[in-house]
């Protein structure tokens, strides 16, 4: 994190030596209004951003007892897109803080019919599939109003779909947290009824948990988590699928209300290091962050899901052979048969 928060206020055009970087903080010169102005607003959103992000993903991942089950893979993130580009590319009029309410609207609207056509999570299989289905239908409608738009719409669109934190300010930080006070006490309050969901519907319900309603209130959560960032940031992919497989890989011993802060770090971080190359790789030229956290993300993901695999295949391998020996002593009539 000190890494990326160096890299984020420091490299560029132009560039500010560490020594000199309290100095330059609130400043009146090129470099002050640069850090100040541009640099920083940027490293905060992203924090916040890939923080909610990171939260989301092990909500819907341990609400569905799915860890496929991701924003992009349930049209949350695509529903929430589609809220925000459609009035552009339509030529509507829309106010900037009525953008989050129309991705909150899409984000809602694509999770709703995931769960309602799936179920409620019954199946976990089930739910994955059916958020497929329903992300490509939202990314054909996507698809089909980039057709209708003009070039220059149509480059705005394109860069917002990749999620870029470019060109954001304070404004855009600022927009952020009254969503947040709302979503950072339901997420509290939601932590605990997670791992009871993960035991199974036949369970929670013999531990008083009313499933579904407990399902719409997680979906409803992440819903609000992800769609304010979506409006300001576009849809920056695959960190609520990377941050929850972190949190539970490095710390295996904490259950759902442990990983919660867990994966909200993680998410931050990837976000943060993400954004680095997106500025200077190519630089002058800017390219979209969340390019880079689906470039890296998704294979990074898919190794830990196959360590994660392996590990549980050796547990369950060591368990049943440790069965195998303990029935072989206990059927000797002298206790020799447990060594042998």
């Amino acid at each position: 994190m000190a890494v990326a928060v160096w890299c984020a206020l420091c490299l560029g055009t132009p560039y500010v030596p560490l020594p000199r970087l309290p100095g330059a903080l609130g400043g009146d010169d090129l470099a002050g209004i640069v850090v100040t102005e541009l640099r920083l607003p940027r490293l905060v959103l992203a924090l916040v951003a890939g923080a909610c992000l990171g939260a989301a993903g092990l909500v819907l991942q341990e609400a569905l007892r799915n860890p496929l089950a991701v924003p992009e893979m349930l049209g949350v993130s695509g529903g929430a897109a589609l809220g925000v580009a459609a009035p552009l590319v339509l030529a509507l009029s829309v106010p900037l803080a009525a953008q989050p309410f129309l991705a909150l609207g899409g984000a809602a609207l694509g999770g709703v019919l995931t769960l309602l056509a799936a179920g409620f999570g019954r199946s976990p299989s089930a739910v994955l599939l059916t958020g497929a289905a329903v992300s490509a239908a939202l990314q054909a409608a996507l698809l089909v109003l980039m057709v209708l738009a003009d070039q220059l719409d149509l480059q705005i669109v394109y860069r917002y779909l990749l999620g870029s934190l470019s060109a954001r300010t304070w404004d855009d930080v600022t927009g952020l947290w009254p969503w947040l006070a709302a979503a950072v006490p339901a997420l509290v309050l939601c932590a605990p009824v997670l791992g009871v969901l993960r035991l199974g519907d036949d369970d929670a319900r013999a531990l008083g948990v009313r499933v579904r309603r407990a399902r719409l209130a997680a979906l409803a959560i992440a819903v609000l988590l992800i769609a304010p960032v979506v409006a300001v940031c576009g849809p920056v992919a695959w960190v609520g699928f990377l941050a929850p497989h972190l949190a539970r890989r490095l710390r295996p011993d904490l259950d759902a209300v442990g990983w919660l802060p867990w994966s909200a770090a993680w998410g931050a971080l990837v976000v943060a290091c993400a954004d680095q190359p997106a500025r200077l790789a190519l630089a002058p030229t800017e390219t979209p962050a969340g390019a880079w956290t689906a470039l890296l993300g998704v294979p990074v993901g898919v190794a830990l899901l196959r360590a994660g695999a392996r590990r549980k295949g050796a547990a369950r391998a060591g368990a049943a052979l440790s069965g195998v020996v303990g029935g072989t002593g206990g059927a000797s009539p002298r206790g020799e048969g447990g060594p042998a």
